[in-house]
């Protein structure tokens, strides 16, 4: 540095003069205010991703993207039993296909839709030929069998897949391979599936947050002009979850509950009673893969505590001169069951997951979502489990039932392949579907 600069530097120092305290109280009030407390005050800062993108990617956290598909439904239920198991095994094979690193959602969302829409959908416009009765017996068939239907309800399914990456550029080619492995692993089970753009995403989005079915309207060709973003066009008038119980979304009255799983058995009948309630309701699975060889060691370290405590138990027994074989009853369930889990993971195709099942109802007014509860709730009680209401977790229990690949509920319930391949997402087929063309006599 020359001497110049130094003479020019000194002056600029002796120029600054120091902050008053009140300036320094106010910059530090504004650094505050930019900050934010880490609340969200708005219906947009409460949905939880950060961007969405045109060709369907969405950045939910800095380090986690997720993608979305669309499949429909097969006719399970109603096949025979070899077919049911062909179906059942080719559902664990798919399930085995992701490892620790990708988090997996299945989401099922029963919407309302208006009836103008539905009667437009299958109205048979007459032509200038001599079929024209034969276009208005049909149409009047199809009217009379939608008066009769699910109360106009609309069943989705989706699979929405998570992983890590440092940027988008790397997320996409990852999440690019696992699309078309999990399209070509429903083409195994004969299910149509595809996945779904940005635009896709936000209107599936607004239609939960939308429920009444109000109107999707949005272009990305809109942001950049308006300065809005995607989560204003989505967001819905207002979210209140003061109360403990519930969670108020615009004129919808809403609770979020999470399954108990209780049983020793678990049926495939479970889940499609509950999406064939005729109420709005949606249903999450949030499933996440454990890594073999350290859901093996956190078995066998289970092993090894419990032949601890019948050790403990059978000095005990012997030392207050009773039988050493006398042990409690739970002590030797539990370690015959952890040994044959064990058994299970190493010499059959079975992995550990982790599941979170929650369950979202909305309604218009308490009564009515209080008995739509308790219907979901007789379900569950009938395969002996317990739906349970998420108390003063409305707001993450919400949250985590939208497409998006989130979970902020902690509560989690490790399960094999099999168990949790048991919640078959597969019923029957609809007869009413866009793009294809079936008929049943």
């Amino acid at each position: 540095m020359s001497k110049g600069q130094t003479k020019k530097t000194r002056e600029a120092a002796g120029n600054r003069r120091k902050l008053t305290r009140a300036e320094k109280k106010q910059i530090a009030e504004a650094i505050r205010k930019a900050k934010g407390d880490g609340k969200a005050h708005t219906a947009q800062q409460t949905i939880p991703y950060l961007a969405m993108y045109p060709d369907g990617i969405c950045k939910v956290t800095e380090k986690r993207y997720s993608k979305c598909v669309v499949f429909e439904d097969i006719n399970y239920q109603l096949a025979q039993a070899d077919d049911k198991t062909a179906i059942f095994e080719n559902w664990c094979d798919f399930l085995n296909y992701f490892d620790a690193s990708v988090s997996v959602q299945l989401s099922f969302i029963n919407q309302g839709t208006q009836r103008e829409q539905a009667e437009k959908a299958i109205s048979i416009p007459a032509q200038e030929d001599a079929f024209n009765s034969i276009r208005t017996e049909y149409s009047d068939m199809l009217k009379n069998q939608l008066s009769k239907g699910n109360n106009g309800l609309v069943k989705h399914k989706y699979i929405t897949f998570t992983v890590e990456a440092d940027n988008k550029a790397a997320a996409k080619s990852r999440l690019s391979r696992i699309e078309t492995d999990v399209l070509n692993n429903f083409k195994v089970l004969g299910v149509t599936a595809r996945p779904l753009s940005g635009y896709e995403r936000l209107k599936v989005l607004h239609g939960v947050f939308h429920p009444e079915g109000e109107p999707f309207s949005f272009s990305f060709d809109w942001l950049t002009p308006s300065g809005l973003s995607t989560k204003d066009f989505i967001a819905p008038s207002s979210f209140r979850f003061g109360e403990g119980r519930y969670f108020r979304m615009g004129r919808k009255i809403g609770a979020a509950s999470f399954l108990e799983i209780l049983a020793p058995e678990l049926n495939d009948r479970m889940l499609a009673d509950i999406l064939d309630l005729e109420t709005g309701v949606i249903v999450n699975l949030h499933i996440r893969s454990i890594d073999q060889s350290e859901a093996i060691k956190t078995i066998k370290r289970k092993i090894t505590d419990l032949d601890k405590m019948k050790i403990e138990e059978q000095k005990k027994a012997v030392r207050s001169g009773y039988d050493m074989d006398i042990i409690p009853s739970d002590l030797a369930t539990f370690g015959s069951e952890a040994k044959n889990l064990l058994q299970d993971l190493q010499s059959r195709n079975e992995r550990m997951f982790l599941l979170t099942f929650l369950v979202v109802n909305m309604a218009d007014t308490k009564r009515k979502l209080e008995n739509d509860i308790f219907a979901a709730a007789g379900i569950a009680q009938k395969y002996n489990c317990r739906l349970t209401r998420l108390d003063y977790q409305q707001e993450a229990g919400l949250l985590s039932s939208v497409p998006i690949g989130k979970n902020l509920i902690p509560i989690q319930r490790g399960l094999t392949t099999s168990s949790t391949a048991i919640f078959i997402p597969f019923i029957t087929q609809e007869l009413f579907q866009t793009g294809q063309a079936l008929y049943y006599a």
